[in-house]
């Protein structure tokens, strides 16, 4: 997916810009210069074209104080790692030096630009644009962000200037990406896999900067492996290149089929693991936890039982999810990992019939129905499978928008109950004739 980065001087409006562009709040918008501080990042479409959108901070080039500083290496590394600028300036406060510098610096980088001049809030202010020539840039285009006046035009001007990524054939290989918290052992269970030192391990957090994917055969049967830059909690993202190395993790669990997340079986289930596992389960993808370096925990018959029951009880709405114990030092079922994401590949692609599914799951739903609501009786007439990778289930009722979400974790434990769908998330939609409710 292409990248585009937004880079201005500060309240020039970019944060106000990303979040019209993605038609959401995902940005703090403030009238304090600075309150961006880290590269805010999401997808934007635009006429059926897709790319991820990153919001930086605004750039203070002759500033020497800390925060300033780290924001231009931000930055500089937003224009590096994008495929098109979105240079916005104030369109009120006519160009500064600041405009003039970052200007300097997209010529050089010689990176598609699209100049765009914000706050011209009508006609009139349209002609003040034209000062903004003098960068060099090509054509200003005069916008809008706080009401969304013009912002088309622009948009147009950005899909043009992005890499085609053209109609790929469809790649049937199971890909399997392995994420996880700094330091977990990534890598190493990459190099055992592969027989081969294809990814750098040392005992130094953050050595994987990027999503390296490597091809590996199983019994003759070639999958793809991605190696990815460990995840760490925002407020430990003190180097300005680890959002871009999260962004490209969040991307290769987009990619992947199933994604394995490891965790270090010395410090046991952390915050940011739970977190991890959620990302995994919000992009609907396959599911495995591989607890690495499991020789180095003291343990007798029962201590793999004790942790498997500690991490349901603080994840239970992810017991679908497999649990492997594994050493990359010394091997210990490293290939479970691969047979179990084979598993899990095939039963993210199974479909249930139609006859199958009301015949095993009208009678429980008979028996304990939803509860009444606003003194609505709800019934369930009705089940079907409409699509997999992920499997995703229709069920037409009465009332769709009342069914309740203890009852929606009913119906999915029930799902669960009958049809083998482990390490698999699933999803549902609740239909009435012609209408539609998503989950």
């Amino acid at each position: 997916m292409n990248i585009v980065a937004i880079v201005g001087k500060p309240n020039a409006g970019k944060s106000t810009l990303f979040n019209r562009m993605l038609n959401q709040k995902a940005a703090i918008v403030e009238s304090t210069p600075g309150v961006t501080r880290d590269r805010i990042y999401g997808e934007a479409d635009w006429n059926g074209k897709q790319f991820m959108l990153i919001d930086t901070g605004g750039l203070i080039p002759e500033s020497s104080e800390t925060m300033d500083l780290a924001i231009k290496e931000q930055v500089m590394i937003a224009i590096e790692e994008s495929d098109c600028i979105l240079f916005l300036c104030d369109g009120k406060g006519g160009i500064t030096t600041t405009d003039e510098y970052i200007a300097k610096m997209l010529r050089v980088s010689g990176k598609p630009t699209v100049l765009v001049i914000n706050k011209c809030d009508n006609v009139n202010l349209d002609n003040e644009s034209y000062e903004f020539y003098k960068l060099g840039l090509d054509t200003p285009y005069p916008i809008s962000a706080l009401n969304g006046r013009n912002t088309g035009d622009f948009l147009d001007a950005i899909t043009d200037k992005l890499k085609d990524e053209g109609i790929r054939e469809a790649d049937t290989r199971l890909k399997i990406a392995l994420i996880g918290r700094p330091n977990v052992g990534k890598s190493s269970i990459t190099n055992m896999l592969l027989g081969e030192n294809r990814s750098i391990v040392t005992d130094i957090p953050g050595t994987t900067r990027d999503a390296i994917d490597s091809v590996m055969k199983y019994y003759g049967e070639e999958m793809l492996l991605i190696d990815t830059a460990g995840l760490r909690r925002r407020s430990q993202v003190k180097e300005n290149i680890e959002m871009f190395s999260t962004l490209r993790t969040v991307r290769a669990i987009e990619r992947s089929d199933v994604s394995v997340v490891v965790l270090d079986a010395t410090r046991g289930l952390e915050e940011q693991d739970k977190k991890i596992i959620n990302q995994v389960d919000e992009a609907r993808k396959g599911i495995i936890v591989a607890v690495n370096k499991w020789d180095l925990v003291e343990k007798d018959t029962k201590t793999a039982d004790a942790f498997t029951k500690k991490f349901y009880e603080e994840l239970k709405m992810y017991s679908y999810i497999p649990i492997v114990y594994v050493s990359a030092l010394t091997k210990q079922r490293i290939t479970k990992i691969v047979e179990i994401a084979k598993e899990i590949k095939e039963r993210r692609c199974q479909r249930v019939s139609t006859g199958e599914l009301n015949r095993i799951l009208l009678p429980d739903f008979d028996s304990t129905p939803p509860p009444s609501v606003k003194g609505k009786d709800l019934r369930i007439n009705y089940i079907t499978q409409v699509k997999t990778e992920p499997p995703l289930f229709a069920f037409f009722c009465n009332h769709p928008q009342l069914i309740p979400d203890s009852y929606k974790r009913f119906i999915e434990n029930k799902l669960r109950s009958y049809f083998d769908f482990t390490g698999t998330p699933i999803s549902f939609i609740f239909r009435k004739k012609n209408k539609k409710l998503e989950r």
